[in-house]
């Protein structure tokens, strides 16, 4: 098992699956319970965090598909102080933070099948990071064509030159990039950390099973509350030693 040099016991949140989950659901998972945390060697990825995603405001995202179809809406909205507290902790520590986006390479490799079958109205650069959460002078931006932040990119040389061994990973979409990004980071070797509350999707039921999914299988899915101040500990930690 991993060395931790952050954590909390299993049971010591709720989580967004609460509601959904029964008895029986939890006893079949009950095998994966462990301590959930951080080693002494983390880095942010933050994941597809651009415009495109936020378009239309604080609605739900039904209600903005006619025009924004890649809005992922209310649920984007309430993620960004989330993310924007693990990003400044994260420059505070010095800790290394990579951000991960659409590759603009004109391939014709795609993250997904999603068809929107119509052009989406524009605010700005769809492309372009959020404010809040672009990157900062001397943070890495990795572009990929797949979901996966690893498929066909320098991350994997980056994490390995940076000496990382665990990932915090914030963005969307829960069911997407950011699922592919924390298995792919799992079967590399990597102790993955999923961010709850800085984590997305344009569906509330996707967000929620495959959150409970990952969790159990592949990632601590820990809530910013509880993990920055685990970060601080981790670090702390690091040069103590």
């Amino acid at each position: 098992m991993t060395e931790l040099a952050a954590s909390i016991e299993w049971n010591t949140s709720t989580h967004v699956w609460d509601e959904i989950v029964d008895e029986p659901m939890r006893a079949i998972y009950s095998a994966y319970q462990r301590p959930l945390g951080i080693t002494a060697r983390p880095a942010v990825l933050a994941i597809d965090l651009y415009n495109k995603v936020f378009a239309g405001g604080d609605l739900p995202p039904h209600s903005l598909q006619d025009r924004f179809p890649s809005s992922c809406g209310a649920f984007a909205h309430a993620a960004v102080e989330p993310i924007y507290r693990i990003l400044t902790t994260a420059r505070e520590l010095d800790l290394p933070v990579i951000h991960l986006t659409a590759s603009r390479s004109g391939s014709d490799a795609v993250a997904t099948n999603r068809q929107t079958g119509r052009d989406e109205a524009r605010e700005g650069d769809p492309w372009e990071f959020h404010r809040r959460l672009a990157p900062v002078a001397g943070e890495v931006v990795v572009q990929k064509e797949r979901a996966s932040a690893f498929y066909g990119t320098q991350l994997l040389a980056e994490l390995v030159m940076r000496g990382v061994d665990s990932l915090i990973v914030v963005g969307e979409s829960t069911s997407g990039c950011v699922r592919a990004s924390v298995v792919d980071g799992y079967s590399n070797g990597f102790h993955m950390t999923v961010v709850e509350d800085g984590v997305f999707d344009r569906s509330w039921l996707n967000h929620q099973v495959n959150l409970f999914d990952l969790h159990h299988k592949y990632a601590d899915v820990i809530d910013s509350s509880d993990l920055v101040p685990m970060m601080r500990a981790a670090v702390h930690t690091r040069e103590l030693a």
